[in-house]
């Protein structure tokens, strides 16, 4: 018999600095299967498989998350974990805010300084939430 894995989405505004982070976050997910898109990219049956997504952008309010906003204010995913992250505080509240309404399970967000070799507090940060 196959062990099925977990799975995760990670949703970007395609930045690099924000995929570079999407990247750390793919290796720290040790035993997921892990689908990275950008937003503009994204289809709402994307969400519908994953025990677990996440959401990156480096600017609040970027365009290409409109359709992910809107779907996120009617949709419940209470038992999905949300990890939220970026480079900029302002982007980390607008994203806090559009998970508000599907009571997602959020972690503690992760602002992540880029200057900084930010890998080990994003796998800190993967393993502490999110492979339990």
């Amino acid at each position: 018999m196959t062990k099925v894995s977990k799975k995760a989405l990670i949703i970007t505004d395609g930045t690099d600095s924000i995929q570079s982070i999407a990247s750390v976050i793919t290796r720290s997910l040790k035993g997921f299967k892990v689908k990275v898109c950008s937003a503009a990219e994204f289809e709402g049956t994307d969400l519908l498989p994953v025990d677990t997504f996440f959401l990156g952008c480096e600017k609040a309010n970027p365009s290409s998350f409109a359709y992910l906003e809107d779907m996120l204010s009617h949709i419940n995913l209470a038992s999905r974990k949300c990890g939220i992250f970026s480079s900029e505080e302002k982007a980390l509240k607008y994203l806090i805010k559009i998970v508000k309404d599907c009571e997602a399970d959020l972690a503690d967000v992760m602002l992540v300084k880029l200057k900084e070799n930010f890998a080990p507090a994003i796998e800190d940060w993967v393993k502490e939430f999110f492979i339990k």
